[in-house]
């Protein structure tokens, strides 16, 4: 057996324990790339950490740092219970303020999942209690925090921005977040109109339904980003309900004060200064995050923690391990085996499958980390165009969170009514499923087949 199906088949391995047990990849990355790294090729333990994407590293802790701060001050209590009141009592907006709060959330630095910890209590709450459907209801979170973790701030847009960059290809940050944005919209909109949207819509306003989603929002927001999500339904929307949490209490708890505002234009200088300027952004992060713990030292306690070093190690120990296969050959090797299927079109195809549905099962996080060094052999004969294949293959891997044997769709079918969770698990499977076919022939069709 070759050196290059060794390794290969230990990167299969990573993931396939990984999916069925409860342990980081990244750990078992590292752990495999310290393996095969002495026993396969030989190398050192300087040369196999050599591989670590400090780049990445930087970029993760800085907007997530940043992300728990605004958790800290309220920046997100404020931006959850806004969204809910700028619906004005229309029960059938709802459902979008709850895609548009997860997308804003995830955009600001949030890791997909915990963003639907925050909004699917909220969500699923109020959707039973307003008969609301829950599948339609849930698609709108998970398919919100996907859209929006595109951002050049975001997690995913990070990881796959700099992926990018390091591989020396062509990419294009605001391309890419608008792409998986509106991809994402498209499911929760084709998700809204098939389970109820119009019935919906045909209600009208409920202004006791605006007060109470209202309050229900504020509560749940600020536990949520404060303590542990149980995971049992409507657990953190009943914590927000207690009489000591009434609507004018959530009101006072929300307003817009220095800090929150601070935030804000925190917020808005680190996207201007990425798109416009083009400044690092971990960096940047860091340096708006270091900015706010020194003008607002109370709210900075225990931030530090928070940051999301589960991910961080997730994406180091995947990177850490394709590099070491970059550096002996074996990404190369493979990109011409998929390149050798006849034409660099169907080898963007099929990377796209393989993105879909191995994301549905596994990490998202590390699948985009993972294949898009596979596809630069072919990528570098200009034959596919890199941006339209790299936004292709984001999507393909990311649209599919809604399965139920992702973290985000297994937080949907916990958050629902327990007489719903058996029809949520099943929709959800079957729609996740049915996306793991189309989202790769769809993207690969418009972002792809256009530009050969």
């Amino acid at each position: 057996m070759s050196t290059e199906i060794i390794a290969l088949a230990a990167l299969a391995l990573v993931f396939l324990i990984a999916t069925v047990r409860s342990i980081n990849m990244g750990a078992l990355a590292l752990v495999a790339a310290f393996i095969v790294g002495l026993s396969v090729f030989g190398d050192d333990t300087d040369t196999i950490i050599s591989g670590f994407p400090g780049d990445l590293f930087v970029i993760l802790v800085g907007v997530t740092y940043l992300f728990a701060l605004a958790k800290n001050n309220g920046t997100v209590d404020w931006i959850v219970h806004g969204a809910v009141r700028a619906v004005r009592g229309r029960v059938a907006l709802v459902p979008w303020a709850m895609f548009f709060v997860c997308a804003v959330v995830t955009g600001i630095g949030a890791v997909s999942p915990a963003a639907v910890a925050i909004v699917a209590p909220v969500a699923m709450g109020f959707a039973h209690r307003y008969r609301i459907h829950p599948v339609m209801m849930g698609m709108m979170v998970v398919e919100g925090a996907t859209g929006g973790s595109f951002s050049p701030i975001g997690i995913f847009g990070s990881i796959t921005n700099g992926v990018v960059d390091s591989n020396d290809l062509d990419g294009s940050p605001t391309f890419l977040f608008l792409a998986a944005l509106f991809a994402a919209f498209v499911v929760a909109a084709i998700t809204y109109v098939a389970f109820g949207g119009r019935e919906l819509i045909r209600r009208g306003k409920d202004e006791r339904a605006l007060a109470e989603i209202g309050a229900t929002a504020g509560a749940a927001s600020s536990s949520a980003t404060r303590v542990p999500v149980t995971g049992t339904p409507g657990s953190v929307v009943e914590r927000g309900l207690g009489h000591e949490d009434g609507p004018d209490a959530i009101d006072d708890d929300t307003r817009l004060n220095l800090e929150r505002s601070t935030t804000l234009l925190g917020l808005v200088a680190l996207i201007i200064g990425a798109l416009a300027f083009d400044l690092d952004v971990g960096f940047t992060a860091l340096t708006v995050a270091v900015a706010l713990t020194l003008l607002f030292p109370p709210s900075a306690r225990g931030a530090v923690e928070k940051i999301s070093w589960g991910t961080i190690l997730l994406v180091g120990g995947i990177v850490t391990y394709v590099n070491l296969l970059q550096n002996h050959g074996v990404v190369s090797w493979l990109g011409d085996r998929v390149a050798e299927v006849g034409a660099p079109l169907v080898a963007a195809l099929l990377i796209c499958f393989i993105g879909a549905v191995v994301s549905a099962f596994a990490s998202t996080t590390g699948i985009i980390g993972a294949l898009i060094p596979l596809a630069v052999p072919f990528l570098l004969t200009d034959q596919v165009s890199a941006i339209g294949l790299i936004a292709a293959l984001a999507i393909s891997s990311s649209v599919v969170d809604c399965s139920p044997f992702s973290t985000n769709g297994a937080l949907i079918v916990a958050n629902s009514d327990e007489a719903d969770r058996e029809l949520v698990f099943k929709r959800l499977m079957q729609w996740g499923m049915s996306i793991v076919v189309v989202a790769p022939i769809v993207t690969w069709a418009v972002l792809v087949l256009p530009s050969a």
